[in-house]
């Protein structure tokens, strides 16, 4: 299985888009990707901007080839739906538009599937769904609220299984709750790719309790699974200081001989938080 970050707070745009190949199939989880509209007062600098339209051409050639796109829900940071084109005669699998959504993503869904219509060569619904390609399979949660709370809506955590296991949270904000963590638990990956909790709105829409809720359940992970690599991302890197405020988890990883990564860095990149140096890249 290869593994491949495409589009991550951690290379410069917000979004989690993710490539993943093996001997049967190839799988893009996340075609999305999008910037801050307003950070620190400012708008995107022009450095986000060109980084967004190289991720996006990048993401583009990625789904050209892909067999299987994958959506675990309807932020836009997630998926693009003005450019329908790139599911054309693939195997598509989203969250279910009707199920466990929020009013906004339902109607977002209901948009795009319209725009869908007779481009995929089929579309599944992925809630609690397991499906086979040859010896590829891949298994998806039940709905788990966008965060600690059902304000932002719901996502689907998917695990794809080849030789090992992969397991990509989506937007659990942490995770934050149990069910979220549960299914990373029996699902027992050896690779994950988490979004981290969202300490860059600490105090504000997101509490310390949740933080703490989040550490917890991160050395959990570590310690209750087969993982030997943790990559941290998404919303985490939005905060310049993301690595001192989960320092009991890398802690924990270190200890238990697990490697804790960026996407970036799992990538073989360097890390630039453009959206958290945005104030330094306006020169204030």
């Amino acid at each position: 299985m290869n593994i491949k970050p495409l589009a991550f707070e951690s290379m410069g745009t917000r979004g989690m888009a993710t490539s993943v190949v093996t001997k049967d199939c190839i799988i893009l989880i996340d075609p999305g990707v999008n910037l801050a509209p307003r950070r620190f007062g400012m708008p995107p600098h022009p450095m986000e901007e060109e980084r967004r339209n190289d991720h996006w051409a990048k993401i583009k050639d990625y789904a050209e080839h892909s067999d299987i796109l994958i959506l675990t829900h309807y932020h836009f940071d997630h998926f693009n739906p003005e450019e329908p084109e790139i599911y054309r005669g693939k195997t598509v699998i989203v969250k279910d538009p009707k199920v466990k959504v929020n009013r906004t993503q339902r109607a977002r869904a209901a948009h795009f599937l319209g725009k869908l219509k007779g481009l995929p060569k089929k579309i599944l619904r992925a809630d609690n769904a397991k499906f086979s390609f040859g010896d590829t399979k891949i298994n998806f949660s039940r709905p788990v609220f966008h965060g600690p709370s059902p304000k932002m809506g719901y996502v689907v955590q998917v695990c794809i299984q080849e030789e090992y296991k992969f397991l990509h949270t989506s937007d659990v904000q942490g995770p934050a709750l149990t069910d979220q963590l549960e299914f990373v638990l029996r699902e027992n990956p050896q690779v994950v790719f988490c979004d981290g909790p969202v300490t860059y709105m600490l105090g504000r829409r997101y509490s310390v309790e949740s933080l703490q809720k989040a550490t917890h359940n991160l050395q959990q992970i570590v310690e209750k699974t087969e993982i030997k690599k943790l990559v941290l991302d998404h919303h985490l890197l939005r905060d310049i200081k993301w690595k001192e405020k989960l320092e009991a988890v890398f802690a924990t990883a270190k200890l238990h001989g697990v490697g804790a990564f960026t996407a970036a860095e799992f990538a073989g990149m360097q890390n630039d938080l453009l959206e958290a140096r945005r104030r330094r890249l306006y020169g204030r």
